[in-house]
């Protein structure tokens, strides 16, 4: 029961680190990745988050 604890807690603090997904950091920390390891969730989330609400240019 500890053990569950110990690890629902580092997840917690661990999701706490990830930026909101469509938010300017999300989008930034998106450009810096691969985009060959990109899902088709964050390819999708990043065109019309990223390209056309902040109008960023996936090349930069």
């Amino acid at each position: 029961m500890k053990k569950l604890f110990i690890l629902l807690g580092a997840v917690t603090l661990l999701s706490a680190c990830t930026p909101e997904v469509g938010s300017e950091d999300w989008c930034n920390q998106l450009k810096e990745k691969s985009k060959g390891d990109w899902t088709a969730n964050e390819a999708t989330e990043f065109a019309k988050s990223c390209i056309i609400r902040f109008g960023t240019d996936s090349d930069k």
